[in-house]
């Protein structure tokens, strides 16, 4: 019997399913991602001559953007002209091999190309359609552009980011858009799964909005019950004390004590086992109520030493607590490194980009080699092997004549004629 080489690559657990990806920017490109990263093929589609907005998005590597790179590495890149015969014909062949669609153009743009849902729920039953736009395709804001930050802002994250005496604040990432693509994920991947009940796709309709309002925690369900419009608490948790940063001798760090026992080994490993027997402070009620003496009480003893002794203390005795790290310590950060979590991408250049690699470690996962890079493609790169694919599985792709007489007189770039934001 033939031995299994334990160093060769296993097939990612979505292997063998194809995404056509006409997304752009953020939401969908990330989205689609995450699938590549899990081992299926993506097949991006872009405009000729620019592409995807973000190729022009820097900081640049030559004429590579890292940007781009890092959202759509292990892609494949195709060039289509909705307006041409002969690529209208491609796009319905590709249609046919594929399983999943994802597109973050407004409401209605994809079923003026005769490409929407509704469609091909009929002619290509068995795909995934997955729309993803900042308001969903139902409701009185379906048809409004939706960038991450209005979302942010709408969706309220922005009135609980920041200081109480200041000026509301956007989340330092694309919280909009990063939750979106994540729902996105997990939409696509319920719908796959119910495909092998049924052998039938499924309509997949995200928006950023609802996704916002999802990842409220308990924001929502506090005012309902408190009456009290949550607001901004600086950088401790409203439900939980000690749950914050604090001041050592040489900075601040953050300490977790989310329960009544961290609360005890705390006070011991700070040295101060009687701070928790103080009145005040003997639940986690008691001491989210009087958070400002706790913290000045905490503060006496840990301003005392820098916080890495402090931090050495707090883990030996099992209490969470970090450092406030900066970006560019994530690179050189041992947990990080130990599970190949810094990765490269590369683009047409020879300089690789680090960036951050694919969080989901599974058994029927390899793990990527973080020295070797992950290729993001050139603009219409797979055109051609594309093409010799499809016609050696479906032999000549074009016809001699084709009638698009219906297709909506919107120009060669017509799928992307939508403004950016989705």
């Amino acid at each position: 019997m033939a031995q299994t080489n334990e160093t060769e690559k296993k097939p990612g657990p979505l292997s063998g399913i194809t995404v056509l990806d006409f997304s752009r920017v953020l939401a969908g490109p990330y989205c689609t991602m995450v699938l590549a990263d899990l081992g299926a093929r993506v097949i991006k589609v872009e405009r000729f001559g620019t592409g995807d907005d973000t190729r022009a998005f820097g900081p640049f590597v030559g004429v590579d953007s890292a940007y781009f790179m890092c959202f759509n590495r292990g892609k494949e890149s195709i060039s289509l002209d909705i307006k041409s015969p002969r690529d209208r014909e491609l796009l319905e062949r590709l249609l046919d091999s594929c399983d999943v669609v994802v597109e973050n153009f407004r409401p209605g743009v994809m079923e003026r190309l005769g490409y929407g849902p509704e469609r091909l729920a009929k002619t290509h039953p068995h795909i995934v359609y997955t729309s993803i736009s900042g308001f969903g395709h139902s409701g009185p804001f379906s048809e409004l552009p939706g960038y991450d930050m209005v979302v942010q802002a709408m969706g309220g994250v922005m009135s609980l980011t920041g200081w109480p005496d200041e000026e509301p604040a956007r989340v330092g990432t694309s919280f909009g858009d990063l939750g979106a693509a994540l729902f996105g994920v997990v939409g696509i991947l319920s719908a796959l799964y119910s495909r092998t009940r049924d052998a039938q796709g499924a309509r997949v309709d995200i928006g950023m909005l609802d996704c916002q309002a999802a990842l409220m925690e308990t924001a929502l369900a506090r005012y309902d019950v408190e009456g009290v419009v949550p607001t901004r608490t600086g950088d401790n948790h409203p439900s939980l004390a000690p749950f914050e940063t604090f001041m050592a001798a040489d900075g601040k760090f953050v300490i977790c004590a989310g329960n009544d026992t961290l609360f005890l080994l705390m006070a011991d490993a700070l040295g101060s086992p009687h701070l928790a027997l103080k009145a005040e402070f003997l639940t986690n009620d008691l001491r989210v109520q009087n958070r400002q003496q706790l913290v000045r009480d905490i503060e006496a003893i840990t301003g005392t030493q820098p916080m890495q002794h402090w931090i050495d203390a707090l883990n030996e005795a099992g209490v969470p607590c970090a450092p406030i790290n900066t970006i560019d310590r994530l690179f050189s950060h041992p947990q990080l490194l130990a599970r190949n979590m810094i990765v490269k991408v590369k683009g047409e250049g020879e300089r690789a980009v680090r960036t951050a690699g694919n969080p989901i470690k599974m058994s029927t996962l390899s793990e990527v080699d973080p020295e070797v890079p992950i290729q993001s493609p050139a603009l219409n790169a797979h055109r051609e092997a594309i093409l010799e694919e499809l016609m050696a599985s479906n032999g000549a792709y074009a016809p001699t004549t084709h009638d698009d007489g219906d297709v909506d007189d919107t120009g060669p770039d017509a799928l992307y004629q939508a403004a950016s934001a989705v």
